[in-house]
Parts: structure tokens; sequence; C-alpha cells
């Protein structure tokens, strides 16, 4: 069994390795919207052979990460109106109610860590880097978030990440920020304060303002 076994895992870890790395680029906007990726690159790129590179390609696929044509081009997705603000929507409606779970359980301790990760977030706006920028301002609500002890509902919230990824690369360059978001401190200030109702606006205006410019 053995030499049948080693290599099935070999494949396995490498499929793996791939799927993530490339997802971390993807949802963190390191890879612009409409950017085409071929299975002999990625292959390439990550040292792998064509199998572990076209199950992972499948894998974003079905996540909506990366799209597919007909022909059999792989790229990241260009958003319409329509879907960015159908996302937008979701992550409103999935954000929000993390929060708010996240309330009852968010302790100095998870307010001083996510004070820390925002000054990530302003440090990557002064270096004008949007991959830092996005990549913190995630880590910003995801160790929110963690609190809520929802890991389905995180999930399904990390997916619309996953698929917005090159279009909040997109809007980061359109907005030119020069400040960290105002809402992540009315959102620490709505922690501090155990004010839900402040909690829940905060977090809904955070993460639906941006991408409904790129929208309208």
């Amino acid at each position: 069994m053995l030499p049948t076994t080693k290599p099935l895992e070999a494949s396995t870890s490498a499929h793996d390795r791939v799927y993530r790395g490339l997802r971390s680029r993807i949802m963190h906007g390191e890879i612009l919207p409409g950017v085409a990726l071929t299975l002999r690159g990625i292959g390439a790129e990550y040292e792998v052979s064509m199998t572990p590179a076209r199950e992972s390609v499948r894998r974003l696929v079905a996540e909506g990460a990366l799209t597919m044509s007909s022909s059999g081009r792989i790229s990241t997705p260009e958003l319409t109106p329509d879907r960015i603000e159908e996302l937008a929507s979701l992550r409103a409606l999935l954000e929000v109610e993390l929060a708010s779970r996240a309330l009852p359980r968010a302790h100095m301790a998870l307010i001083d860590r996510l004070q820390t990760i925002n000054g990530r977030v302003a440090d990557a706006v002064s270096m004008r880097d949007p991959v830092k920028y996005i990549r913190a301002n995630l880590d910003f609500h995801r160790a929110l978030y963690l609190r809520a002890q929802a890991p389905a509902m995180l999930a399904m919230a990390e997916t619309v990440w996953l698929q917005l990824g090159p279009t909040m690369r997109a809007l980061y360059g359109k907005l030119r920020k020069t400040e960290p978001p105002q809402y992540h401190r009315l959102i620490l200030a709505a922690l501090k304060a155990g004010d839900e109702p402040g909690l829940r606006l905060a977090v809904r205006s955070d993460v639906t303002q941006g991408l409904r410019l790129l929208a309208n």
C-alpha cells in the first residue's frame, strides 16, 4: 500500500498548497480583475504538475474566485455593478450579524488587538500598499468575527471576501485612500461602549460604502 499512498499524499499536499496560495492572493487583491491565468503558469509558479494546478483552479472556480469560459480561459472575475451590489448586501447581512454575536465576548484584550491591527491598516495606507491594506483590513474584521463563534457564517463571509478580492484592489486605486477607514474607529468605540445598534451601523457602513461607489 505504501507505494500508492505516498504519491496520493504528495498530490493532495501540492493541491492544497496551490489552492491556499492562489486563494490568499485573490482574496487580498494581489491579482486585478480580468487577469488571465494559465494552468501551465500556475504549475510553474508553484512548481507542481498540471493535476494539482487544475484541481485548485476548479475549486476556486466553484467558489467564485475565478471564472472559466467555455473555451477554457481562466481569469479573475470582472464584476458587474449588479453583482457588486449583491455582494455588498451579503457583506452587510453576514458581517453585521457576526459583529452583533461577537459583542458579548468583546473583552478589552480583543479591543486592544483590533487597535493594533488598525495600526497596520494605517501603516498600509501611509505606504500606499493596497495588498497590505486589504490584508490588514480583513484581519481586523476576521479577528472580531471569530468571537461570534459562528464558523459557518464566517466561512460564508470569507467566500464573499474571496469573490471581491480583485474588485477591492480596483476600489482601493479608485478611492486613493489617505487615511484609515473612519468606521473602524466607530466600531472600536461601539465595542468599548457595548453599543450594539452603533456597532451594527458602523459595520454595515464600513463594509458597503466603498463597494457601492463602484456599483453606482
